[in-house]
């Protein structure tokens, strides 16, 4: 497929200027750090996702549901790293993302007293992120992607005391048009087959 990861993460530096908020496809691709096999296996072309893999589905699969103007197309999470596609609509009125994502504390005891659970501390995080002083703004990429990190790795470290699964930063490409939408679709859909000659398997390097 006429499609280098490599030459995506070389492009990957966000562009001076460009508005990360705005309607707009993008693909995104989230790291482990150092690359570790963090997130399951690829057993005869198809992932088998462990219960930190599972986290990282949920998790994604919820963004739309706390950012109400976005939407997640096709993606795969892989032994290492996170492929995606994030498509960002136009705001509608009155929509809203402060929540967290979700944290599995009981609704009851979170209307009751958030100080009771994990969910305050998610929380607190999620307003840090959307109002920082000088940082990118509330609707944009980097947001939806800090908050969705942030959150696996809160719940990841309380339920399976995980720490440090993130590589810094991620990388993404602006979706052009179509045509370009549909080959990246097709590449993400392609990754667990192709793991064995993946360059972001560390196991062929060795």
């Amino acid at each position: 497929m006429d499609f280098s990861l490599e030459d995506h993460h070389r492009r990957s530096i966000r562009i001076k200027g460009y508005d990360y908020s705005g309607p707009g496809g993008y693909f995104v691709t989230v790291a482990t750090r150092g690359r570790v096999c963090l997130f399951g296996e690829v057993l005869n072309g198809e992932m088998r996702l462990n219960g930190l893999g599972e986290i990282v589905r949920e998790y994604w699969n919820e963004i739309p549901t706390h950012f109400t103007n976005v939407e997640i197309g096709e993606f795969v999470i892989m032994p290492n790293h996170l492929h995606g596609i994030i498509i960002i609509h136009e705001s509608t009125v009155g929509a809203t993302h402060e929540s967290p994502l979700r944290d599995h504390a009981s609704p009851l005891r979170d209307h009751a007293s958030p100080l009771r659970d994990h969910t305050s501390s998610l929380r607190d995080h999620a307003l840090t992120i959307k109002r920082p002083p000088h940082g990118p703004p509330p609707h944009s990429l980097g947001v939806i992607v800090g908050l969705f990190k942030s959150s696996v790795s809160r719940r990841a470290n309380r339920e399976l005391n995980m720490t440090s699964i993130w590589q810094r930063n991620y990388y993404e490409h602006i979706l052009r048009n179509q045509a370009d939408h549909n080959r990246i679709a097709k590449y993400i859909a392609s990754n667990p087959t192709n793991w064995e000659l993946d360059k972001e398997n560390l196991e062929i390097r060795e």
